[in-house]
């Protein structure tokens, strides 16, 4: 499946915007992700190890928070995981804008 990296986040995937992973669950993209990039395991969750609040999963244009299985919502190959912060303010931990 492909997961869809927002643009402030791409610094830690090699500036790509999309990965390919394989996983048959939400979870196992998003640890498939943070596999492959570490770093960006800090910007996804808390320590420990809940989704940041600020951070939304939408598995082809659905919200992951409603859907019945949520995390563990099964997946498939042609589907596409985007992962979108919310815009309201604040920032990303350890994130910098440069000019």
């Amino acid at each position: 499946m492909k997961i869809e990296i927002p643009t402030p986040l791409r610094a830690y995937t090699s500036n790509q915007s999309a990965i390919d992973v394989d996983a048959a669950t939400v979870a196992e993209a998003v640890s498939g992700l943070t596999t492959r990039y570490p770093d960006f395991q800090r910007h996804l969750y808390t320590p420990d190890g809940k989704l940041r609040s600020f951070v939304n999963l939408y598995l082809n244009d659905e919200d992951v928070r409603y859907l019945p299985e949520r995390e563990e919502t099964a997946v498939r190959d042609s589907d596409t995981l985007s992962i979108i912060p919310s815009i309201a303010g604040g920032c990303w931990p350890g994130l910098t804008v440069q000019a």
